[in-house]
């Protein structure tokens, strides 16, 4: 007889499998009414001091793996900034509570990453609040399924894409790096998407082909600086992103050898990892979290 310690960790079983409800919602989507609801790790996480007195950027932190990787980092000893869009004040307020809860600083800025402005200002304000940027997290993106094909990808879909996903994390890296010291990283959100593309989301791959290519070259560029340059490319995560994007989440994850998406709790220990200095030899490194999906 299997022992029961032993079977409550089998990863393929220890998180909710599909069929999921049908369930749509307008974009952004928002974290309340999902079914099941997502684990950020509120009751799961728990910190060693990893990131003990750290300043940290994480955009898109108001839900998703953005608030996981948020709750990670205050639990490990960091003070996060973090951006959501105007409609997402609400899902700031409860990453903010988790933050503080583990008795660290929380800064919630409603920022629009497709402004260069935007993101000049973005760094401005993380620096007046903190002095610095030790970790720059570019998690943020857009995604919008077109089941019918590169036609019905419009050019201002195509824009908002490229805009959130490249120009945003261009320009805030850009800014950033000066106010980044040595041990300091910036950590950029990729995707099993960049390898294994999917044709309803191909504007959406296309920018996390180019986040590979970006990391691995600025990893190279700012290598003589002192600061590592990493990615982490998950395999299906279940997000507001989901039931907001895509046309059907019933079996959502459900071709991946575990059978199942990831919930956000599960990608914050890649992101917490290559903040810390256990990653002090790892730079120019992406982090393939796929639930066994086998990637180059």
């Amino acid at each position: 007889m299997a022992d029961e310690s032993n079977s409550a960790q089998n990863p393929a079983t220890q998180q909710p499998r599909p069929d999921f409800a049908s369930q749509d919602q307008p974009h952004p989507g928002w974290t309340g009414p999902m079914d099941p609801p997502p684990d950020h790790g509120e009751e799961s996480y728990r910190g060693s001091g990893r990131l003990e007195g750290r300043k940290t950027v994480i955009t898109g932190g108001d839900s998703g793996i953005g608030r996981a990787v948020a709750l990670a980092y205050a639990r490990e000893g960091a003070d996060v900034l973090f951006t959501h869009l105007d409609e997402e004040q609400d899902e700031a307020r409860e990453t903010c509570r988790l933050v503080e809860d583990a008795g660290r600083k929380a800064v919630a800025v409603s920022c629009d990453i497709r402004e260069e402005d935007n993101c000049r200002n973005l760094v401005e304000r993380a620096v007046a609040e903190f002095g610095r940027i030790d970790v720059l997290v570019n998690n943020a993106a857009y995604q919008m399924s077109q089941p019918e094909g590169i036609e019905a990808i419009s050019t201002e879909q195509f824009d908002r894409v490229m805009h959130t996903n490249l120009y945003g994390m261009f320009w805030l890296t850009k800014f950033a790096l000066p106010h980044i010291p040595e041990g300091g990283s910036v950590i950029n959100s990729t995707s099993v998407q960049a390898y294994k593309p999917s044709p309803h989301l191909l504007d959406y791959a296309m920018t996390k082909g180019a986040i590979v290519t970006f990391t691995q070259g600025l990893a190279q560029m700012v290598a003589e600086r002192g600061i590592r340059v990493n990615a982490v490319a998950p395999g299906p995560v279940w997000t507001p992103l989901i039931p907001a994007t895509m046309p059907d989440t019933a079996e959502f994850g459900k071709q991946t050898p575990w059978g199942r998406p990831a919930q956000p709790a599960e990608l914050a220990p890649a992101y917490v990892f290559l903040a810390s200095a256990d990653a002090s030899y790892v730079t120019a490194e992406i982090f393939n979290a796929t639930g066994g999906t086998p990637l180059p």
